[in-house]
């Protein structure tokens, strides 16, 4: 005789699982997915993985076209620019800089963020008050605006722009996971949890966040994509990086002038740039589609 079985496998699977098992089904996101973690292993192994240094110079191949043009080399795939130098090897530490420090400073931004956004939603009073006026104050700048605005006073370079984009992507992260915090405080198990006798700390571990972590990690990529463009951003006003750094927007200030003679200098970076803006966002999309058909459901 058969067994009558009450709990079927779909219906129980972590919420991780039936996450995934959604998301997967969105197929421009799982696309997306695929590229994200593509430009990670770059970011993370370019300096490997680069058939030539960075700054090496090939006095015999200036200005060559990429090798499938008639005119390229086979030794140079992407061919090479005004002063020699490998284009392939020059994107793909490019990666590392305008990736690589846009996932570092995106995390320290989660980081700071969440425990900023959580102390302003527990928040009441006169502190809640201030920090709402505070956060109101700066959302009404633009990020790459106020992102200058901390460049001119901490100074052009590399590691700088790292911070004043960390510090202009702040208060729209704190604003977003407050906002989390303050809706989640005002639901039945919340009250529950209180009436139980929980401390907000136990409250917070056990009950809000792992209800909001999934939003935590829209709002990631999404501070991703802009801190991406930023990073770029910086280093064509050569407020960033600084030649003969591989960043990406630095190398399209820094071939620009060589857009008729050599064009593939300037559209490669613009290409990898486009790409990593794209996939990062459609993964933030394909979360929030899913997140909005769980809350449906």
């Amino acid at each position: 005789m058969a067994k009558f079985n009450l709990f079927s496998e779909d219906s129980n699977k972590s919420p991780l699982a039936r996450l995934w098992r959604k998301f997967k089904n969105n197929h421009p996101a799982l696309v997306g997915l695929w590229v994200f973690i593509a430009f990670s292993l770059l970011a993370a192994t370019a300096p490997f993985l680069a058939p030539y240094g960075v700054n090496q110079q090939h006095s015999d191949a200036l200005l060559l076209p990429p090798s499938w043009n008639e005119m390229g080399d086979v030794r140079f795939i992407l061919g090479t620019d005004d002063l020699g130098r490998d284009v392939l090897s020059r994107l793909m530490n490019g990666a590392t800089y305008t990736f690589g420090l846009s996932v570092v400073a995106a995390l320290i931004t989660t980081i700071i963020g969440v425990l900023v956004g959580t102390f302003a939603g527990i928040s009441k009073g006169i502190r809640s008050s201030f920090l709402n006026h505070l956060l109101d104050v700066t959302l009404s700048i633009p990020s790459l605006l106020l992102a200058i605005i901390i460049i001119a006073i901490l100074g052009p370079g590399l590691m700088n722009t790292v911070w004043a984009i960390i510090l202009a992507l702040l208060p729209q992260f704190i604003h977003s996971i407050r906002n989390l915090i303050v809706d989640e405080l005002g639901k039945d198990y919340v009250t529950a949890y209180r009436l139980d006798g929980a401390s907000k700390w136990h409250i917070l571990s056990r009950g809000i966040f792992p209800n909001v972590y999934e939003y935590i990690v829209v709002i990631f990529t999404m501070a991703l994509s802009t801190a991406i463009l930023d990073i770029a951003a910086l280093g064509f006003l050569k407020l960033g990086a600084q030649p003969p750094t591989t960043e990406w927007g630095a190398i399209l200030a820094e071939n620009l002038g060589l857009i008729y003679l050599a064009p593939w200098t300037v559209a490669l970076p613009g290409v990898l740039l486009f790409l990593a803006v794209l996939s990062t966002n459609l993964v933030g999309d394909g979360l929030r589609k899913v997140l909005q058909a769980r809350k449906a459901d």
